[in-house]
Order: C-alpha cells, then structure tokens, then sequence
C-alpha cells in the first residue's frame, strides 16, 4: 500500500484513511478465507499441540501479535503456549519480548471462544494492514504498531520501569523511540540499566514525561510518532542528497 508522500503529511493522509483500509483489507478473500478458518476450528479443548498444528491457524494466531516470522518454530511456540504465566521463571516470562507472554494469555483461557476468536481475527486483520502500508512506507508501519502498543499501555498497572524495559526488548516499539530521540543504534552496547536510563531521560526531555499514562494519550502519542517521522524524513533526504553528490563526482 503506497500512500504517495512521505513524512508528516502522508501519516496524516494514513490517518485519514485508515479506518476505510482496515475494512478493506478484512474483505480481502484470502484474510476473510483465513480468520474464518481460525475461528471455525477454535474450540474450548483446543491445546498448543492443536494450534502449532494446525498451519492455517497457526499462520493466524501469530499474525495477530506480528510473530508471523515464528511460523515455523513450532516446538519454541508450544513451550511458549504451554509456559507457566504465574512462574516468573518459566520461558515465557523470562522472554524481553512480551510478545509471546501476550500470545500465551490469549490461548490458556479460552472459556469464551467466541471472544478470543474476534479478538484474535481482528488483531490479524489489523496486523495485516499494517504489513500492507510497511510494504510501502516501513516507518508508516512502525507508526501505526507505536500508536497501539502505545494505548494499551496507559491503561496497563505495571510500573514505568517495567514497560520501558518492555519497549527495550520490543524491537518495532523501540525503533520508534530511538528515532524520535535521535538515538544511534550503539546504545544497544550500554548495559540494558544504562539504557533504561538514557531512554527515560530523553523522554523526559523530549516529551516531558517518562509516565506511560501520559505516554499512551493520543495527543502525546502523535507528538512522539511524529518527531520520529520528521526526523526519519529527514535522515532520508540527507543520504539521497550524499548519493545524488557521489554520483556527481562520479560523473565528472
């Protein structure tokens, strides 16, 4: 999906559009083919064993948690599905990337199917719009993932630290911030305390907060996402300006 421009004005076209899109894509004949499936096969008794082998519903599930690339990990998905939520020990737990302890909650209550079976075909469908808009624009994609991790987690009781330790281990959530702070990807060499520091700090200087509370509002969300699309824009037109020089020496 190519929305034309790029930067701030396209995210704001993007905005404009999207609700229409999301419903576009949920009638594409291949994604309506695919959640009806998931939800046809969904039942109480369904186990981890049930869903890693079950392709189709497999390919859907992780889908919906953008972990589509562990598709084929099948034995590392069933211990993740088969983890002890309560043990801060147990592999799932243990995992930076959250993620999977989301994937894992979903699937070890599943009293109302009919409710996870919505909630998981609609998270897919969403994800699958915004693979369809990174196809034209990554950082369009990683705006729209930002925005929505971003919400739910204002309306989460876990401390700061602890979700900012979360966007450390989240590698589309921390590209992100790492753009809007003008990070370089060598702070990923700091100590992960160090770097919890360094990404509260500038947070607190570009955003004046560290609170995800206030984080997560919508108004504080676009100041964030579209720092980071300036200064992505930015960072663009700067290297097609020194390849459009080298060319020029090298014509010469």
């Amino acid at each position: 999906m190519n929305i034309g421009i790029g930067g701030i004005a396209g995210w704001r076209i993007l905005q404009r559009i999207e609700a229409r899109q999301v419903e576009a894509t949920a009638k594409d004949p291949v994604i309506q083919r695919a959640t009806a499936h998931f939800r046809e096969n969904l039942t109480e008794d369904t186990t981890a064993e049930d869903l890693v082998s079950n392709y189709k519903m497999l390919q859907v599930a992780l889908g919906a948690f953008d972990l589509e690339n562990d598709i084929a990990n099948k034995a590392f998905i069933r211990k993740v599905l088969e983890s002890d939520i309560g043990d801060s020990a147990s592999l799932v737990n243990r995992l930076s990337d959250k993620r999977y302890l989301k994937l894992a909650k979903r699937f070890q209550n599943l009293a109302d199917t009919k409710a996870t079976g919505e909630a998981v075909t609609e998270a897919y469908v969403q994800q699958q719009f915004q693979r369809r808009v990174g196809e034209g624009d990554k950082s369009y994609r990683l705006a729209l993932n930002a925005r929505n991790e971003l919400k739910a987690f204002a309306t989460r009781t876990s401390t700061d630290k602890t979700m900012w330790y979360e966007v450390l281990g989240n590698k589309a959530l921390r590209e992100v911030f790492e753009g809007a702070f003008g990070f370089s990807s060598s702070i990923a060499n700091l100590s992960v305390d160090r770097q919890l520091e360094e990404f509260m700090s500038a947070s607190r200087r570009v955003l004046g907060t560290s609170s995800f509370a206030e984080i997560g509002a919508s108004e504080m969300t676009d100041k964030l996402i579209t720092r980071y699309l300036a200064r992505s824009q930015n960072q663009m037109t700067t290297s097609g300006n020194r390849y459009s020089a080298a060319l020029a020496l090298l014509s010469r």
